[in-house]
Parts: C-alpha cells; structure tokens; sequence
C-alpha cells in the first residue's frame, strides 16, 4: 500500500481529519469512508476504520476516511455496559477513545463534513489516479448513516453526487422499525449493548441530534423519498437489530426506482468490521471493492 497522508479540513465551524489510502494500482474509484460508534465514538484508526481503508486501496480504490466531530456524551447514560463477547473497543479504550476525541458537537456538524469530505475528495481525486465522477461516499453503523444522510444534502443541492453509497449494517431510522419474530429469536442471548433496546437508541439519537428533529432527511433519510439517490449496497448483519433499518432503507431505495443491492452477511453481529479476519467482513469487503470497480 502506498503511504497515507493525513489532511485537516474545516466545516460548519469546527476542524476535522481525513486520511487518505491511496490506491496501490489505482482503477479510477474512490471511496470516502466513515466509521461508526454510536455518533459519540470511533476512531480513524479503529480496524472499521483504518482496516477498510488498507484493504480497498490494495484493491485498486483510494480510500478517504474521515475523523469528523464526534456528538456530545449525552446519549452515554443510555448504553447497555460492553459484554465480553461484544465487538469492538473494551471499556478502557472507550475511556481512551473520550479522552482524546477533542472538541465535540451534535448534529448537523459531522452531516455537513461528510459532505464537505466527498466535496474535497472530488477536487483532488486525479492526485491520487482517481476520475472525480468515480467518487462514491459510505460508512459503517452511524457512519452510514452520516454517508447516507450527506448524499440527500448533495441530491438535494443538485451538484456533483456520489457515484455510489456503500452501507454496512447503517441505523437510517429513528426510532428503529420493529423486529420481527424471526430477527428476535436470532439475538437471544446476545450482550445488551448488541441487541440496540429502544431507551439505548432513544438516548443515542437524542444526544446525537441535540434539539434537531429525527424526522429531518438528511438527519435520519429512512422513510423519506429517495428518488434521484446513486445506486447503492447495503449489507446488513443477520443478528443485529439494526438489520430492520437497512431492510427499510432498501425499500424505500427500490420504491423511488433507485438500483439497491441488499446483502444479508449470515450469522454475523454488528461491528463485525472490527473483527479482522472475520469471514463477513472479509465477504462485505469483497462486495464494496466489486461495487466500487464496476
């Protein structure tokens, strides 16, 4: 892989990174990529993050992810504790990771720097071997949803728009739509903080949003009207309770006549992005670098 560069860009007030994995052999896309962490954490070096980004570019696709203003702690009280078994950071790194996030601010900040990040990305894709009109915007859990809601503010603006959306277990919903009985049985006996209850969500979002509405479109697009969205890959994971969102999603994309490809990764948790060498994330990263190289 060639060396990354690290950038620091400025919107709706606040300073912001990108780190940038060029393409080894480059095939002319470009992804610009968020990782998640319930708005309030993650890291650009998180392997969700920073494993992405490696794993892509040595697939031909230079990789722009970005380190946006995480929200205020507001919605903390309202999580489950960490199970043993759950993805992710443990309780230390969690304690880690707040220390040293910085300055912190509620929607619409991190919305608008997704934005601003592909908007930079276009400008400078031919440094890096990429064709501006191959730039495509996606993330993971709350970075889906940034990736999403950013792509609605571009459609609506009516300039250049992402060439594709690539979502990986996105939350588009709040409150999340209901689980079937069938998604029910497949999280029994899973950690707290992996079954996502509706006061962990209702606190989360609240935090995240700080006074803004959850019914506006760019904050959280499920239900809204998709038309003139890019085409875009949604791969959700069978025994997470935000399957129910990126499903909904999918409908409301094939309903407004947009190409979307649903992909269920069997067995797999949410997070699982974060577990290198995981026989779903290995898969899911298969399926981005095939949709970004079409």
């Amino acid at each position: 892989m060639s060396k990354t560069t690290d950038h620091t860009l400025h919107a709706h007030g606040f300073d912001f990174g990108v780190r940038v994995y060029p393409a080894t052999e480059p095939n002319g896309s470009v992804l610009v990529w968020l990782h998640g962490g319930a708005f309030m954490f993650g890291t650009i070096d998180m392997p969700e993050a920073d494993e992405v980004g490696r794993r892509l570019s040595a697939e031909g696709t230079t990789v722009v992810s970005v380190d946006y203003t995480l929200a205020p702690l507001d919605g903390l009280a309202g999580l489950p504790a960490p199970g043993e078994n759950t993805p992710g950071p443990s309780s230390e790194e969690f304690a880690a990771e707040i220390a040293a996030a910085g300055p912190r601010s509620p929607y619409p900040t991190a919305s608008l720097q997704t934005a601003a990040a592909f908007t930079w990305a276009r400008d400078h894709a031919t440094q890096w071997g990429g064709d501006p009109d191959r730039v495509s915007l996606g993330g993971a859990s709350a970075g889906g949803n940034l990736s999403a809601g950013a792509a609605v503010r571009l459609r609506d603006a009516a300039g250049p728009a992402p060439a594709a959306l690539m979502l990986v277990y996105p939350v588009l919903h709040s409150p999340l739509p209901e689980a079937d009985v069938e998604l029910l049985s497949l999280m029994e006996g899973l950690p707290a903080a992996l079954t996502f209850p509706p006061e962990a969500t209702r606190a989360i979002n609240s935090g995240y949003l700080g006074g803004a509405s959850a019914d506006e479109v760019y904050a959280f697009p499920g239900g809204h009207d998709m038309r003139g969205m890019p085409r875009t890959l949604i791969v959700t994971a069978e025994r997470d309770r935000l399957r129910t969102s990126g499903e909904a999603f999918a409908a409301d994309l094939a309903l407004a006549g947009v190409d979307v490809t649903l992909v269920k990764e069997r067995g797999a948790l949410h997070g699982y992005l974060n577990e290198i060498g995981d026989p779903a994330a290995e898969h899911t990263l298969a399926l981005i670098s095939a949709g970004l190289s079409d």
